[in-house]
C-alpha cells in the first residue's frame, strides 16, 4: 500500500511535512517522495496523517458497553490482593467500545483491572482490531496494577482496610512475601526437593521484582502519589503513576521520581473527595517539569474515542501542542513498553495511522481513515 500526499505528524519532529508512506507486510517500509506505487494506492491529499493514537490506561474490553454488572469484568471484589489475575482472560474483543475506539484512530491501548484492589493483576497492551484477544496482543504482561486511595478503602472497609496506610501495607506485604519466595526459589537452584511450596500470587509478582514490568499504581491525591514513589524506591522496582490528579501540586517530587505519568481522566465532574483538585493544567505543569506525560480517558469514564479531544483540552489549558500529541502517541507507547512498534510514524514500525480532516484535538475535525497493521478499518 502507498499512502500518498498527506501531511505527516510523526510524533518525532514538531512540524508536519508532506510525504508518502509505503507499507509492506503491515509495517512502514519507507517514507518519502517518488516512492514506487506498489499495491493499493490511497490519495490523502489535504489530509493529516497521525500515528495511531495510544492510551496507557483504560479498561476497554473489560467494562462492557451499554450493559451493567453482567458485562463488567475488571474488578474481582472477593480479595484485596490478586496479582495472579490476568486481564487477557476478561478482555472481550467484540465489545462495541473496541470498534468505536478503532474507528476514531485509537489503535493501541493498555487495558486491565480496575482500582478496587490494592493489587489487581497484570495488564495487557492490545490493538483495537480483531475478534480474538490472542491475535490482538502486543505485550502481555504490561504491568502489575495496584491502587492506593479511596477505592480500596471503600471496597474493603468492612474487611479490615479502612485507611490509606492499610492499603499500602497490603502492597508492601505482597512484595516482602514475593521477595522471600523468589530468594528461596533461586537458592534451590532447580532442586525440586528444596523449592518453596507453589504460591500463585508470589509467582505473579516475580516479573515485578526482576524489573521486567512496573507497578502501575493508581494514585490521585498527593498522599497517594508519594507513597507509591516510596514503595517503588523501598523495593527497587519500576513504577508508573496513574491518574496523578494532584501531581501539579507536588510537581517537583513527581519529576524527581523520574517515572512515566498517565494523567486523567479530566473530562468529568469531581465525583469523589480525592478529585477535588482535578485540573486540566496538570499535564502541562508536569510536562514543563520534564515528566513523560501521557493523557488518558480511563475509559469507560470518558469514551475511548475522545482521547484526542482530551489532549486538545490540555492544550487549551496551556500544554504545548506537540507535547499533547506525544502524550497520546509516543509517550504512552513508551510507558507500556511497545514504543518499538507503535507511537510514531517511522520506518520499521507498525503501519498504524489515524488520517484526519483537520486537527483531531479540535472537536470539528473528522476521522477519514484508520489503518491498523496496514489494514484499513471499516
Amino acid at each position: 500500500m502507498l499512502l500518498k500526499n498527506g501531511w505527516i505528524h510523526d510524533a518525532v519532529r514538531p512540524e508536519p511535512y508532506r510525504a508518502d508512506i509505503l507499507v509492506e507486510g503491515g509495517r512502514i517500509k519507507a517514507i518519502g517522495t517518488d516512492l514506487p506505487e506498489e499495491g493499493t494506492v490511497i490519495d490523502a491529499e489535504g489530509l493529516q496523517i497521525y500515528p495511531g493514537f495510544v492510551e496507557a490506561h483504560c479498561h476497554l474490553g473489560l467494562d462492557g458497553y451499554g450493559i451493567g454488572f453482567e458485562g463488567a469484568d475488571y474488578n474481582e471484589m472477593g480479595d484485596i490482593c490478586t496479582p495472579h489475575l490476568r486481564a487477557i482472560d476478561s478482555f472481550n474483543p467484540l465489545d462495541p467500545s473496541v470498534k468505536k475506539a478503532a474507528l476514531a484512530g485509537i489503535t493501541t491501548v493498555a487495558t486491565g483491572q480496575g482500582s478496587a484492589n490494592a493489587i489487581g493483576g497484570t495488564w495487557i497492551a492490545v490493538k483495537t482490531d480483531g475478534v480474538c484477544v490472542d491475535d490482538m496482543i502486543i505485550r502481555d504482561p504490561v504491568a502489575m496494577k495496584c491502587a492506593l486511595g479511596e477505592n480500596p478503602k471503600r471496597c474493603y472497609r468492612e474487611k479490615g482496610n479502612g485507611a490509606r496506610m492499610s492499603t499500602a501495607a497490603v502492597i508492601r506485604r505482597m512484595l516482602f512475601e514475593s521477595k522471600l519466595y523468589l530468594a528461596k526459589k533461586e537458592a534451590a537452584a532447580g532442586d525440586i526437593a528444596k523449592m518453596p511450596g507453589f504460591d500463585f500470587k508470589c509467582e505473579a509478582m516475580i516479573p515485578v521484582l526482576k524489573k521486567e514490568i512496573p507497578l502501575k499504581i493508581h494514585a490521585h491525591q498527593a498522599n497517594d502519589i508519594l507513597p507509591a514513589i516510596r514503595i517503588a524506591r523501598e523495593f527497587d522496582v519500576l513504577l508508573t503513576l496513574e491518574h496523578v490528579t494532584e501531581g501539579h501540586l507536588i510537581a517537583d517530587h513527581v519529576a524527581k521520581a523520574n517515572c512515566p505519568v498517565a494523567v486523567g481522566p479530566s473530562l468529568t465532574h469531581a465525583t469523589k473527595f480525592e478529585l477535588q483538585n482535578k485540573s486540566w493544567t496538570t499535564p502541562s505543569v508536569l510536562a514543563e517539569k520534564g515528566c513523560r506525560v501521557s493523557i488518558i480517558t480511563d475509559s469507560p469514564v470518558i469514551p475511548q474515542e475522545y482521547l484526542p479531544l482530551c489532549a486538545g483540552l490540555a492544550v487549551k489549558a496551556g500544554m504545548d501542542p506537540f507535547e499533547a500529541l506525544k502524550a497520546i502517541t509516543i509517550h504512552p507507547a513508551e510507558q507500556i513498553g511497545v514504543a518499538d512498534r507503535v507511537g510514531s510514524i517511522e520506518p520499521g514500525k507498525d503501519a498504524d495511522f489515524a488520517v484526519y480532516e483537520g486537527d483531531p484535538m479540535v472537536s470539528d475535525s473528522v476521522c477519514r481513515m484508520v489503518f491498523i497493521n496496514g489494514k484499513k478499518i471499516e
